[in-house]
């Protein structure tokens, strides 16, 4: 007979969990790789002007979910993947980007493109899981050391980070506060 070890929750408070920041962005790690094999979440502040940029993950799922503030969002295949301008794109079937307010979910399967920005003035707050981990965790720790550098950001860098953590950029990361 095998015996059964039951393993504690975990409970993490308002304002608890690593944080990261830069004028950029700021996501704070509320459940990591320690603490389960299934998903990293995170809770990130979208300031005014951030724009992710259109991408892939080739094996990772996402899930967002808008808490606070507007974003405009896309998950879907465009019918052509401009380099530019995801705002602008149109799937199959005549989707195009949304304005995600709260209670907005977006899930993202592996290899769908997909973006968000916020272009408004305030800031936006959303829940972000990022399945399997710790992939998402080390991006984030080390985008926000390219992000925190000052000055334009350095797209080289950005893509070079992205590739080594299964992401396929399709249109810039851009931050140009509003």
């Amino acid at each position: 007979m095998t015996a059964i070890q039951a393993r504690d929750g975990l409970i993490v408070p308002p304002g608890h969990g690593k944080t990261l920041t830069t004028a950029a962005q700021r996501v704070t790690f509320k459940v990591t790789g320690e603490h389960t094999p299934t998903a990293s979440t995170f809770e990130v502040e979208v300031p005014p002007g951030f724009d992710v940029g259109a991408h892939t993950h080739g094996h990772s799922e996402e899930l967002f979910y808008v808490l606070e503030g507007e974003l405009d969002v896309l998950a879907f295949e465009p019918l052509v993947r401009t380099p530019d301008r995801w705002r602008d794109w149109e799937s199959a079937s005549g989707e195009r980007a949304v304005r995600a307010t709260p209670g907005t979910l977006i899930l993202v399967p592996p290899g769908c493109p997909h973006a968000f920005a916020n272009p408004t003035g305030e800031p936006a707050r959303m829940l972000f899981q990022a399945s399997p981990p710790p992939d998402h965790e080390r991006y984030f720790e080390e985008l926000m050391e390219i992000l925190g550098s000052g000055g334009e950001v350095d797209h080289a860098a950005v893509e070079e980070l992205r590739r080594r953590y299964d992401i396929e950029q399709l249109t810039p990361l851009r931050h140009s506060p509003v």
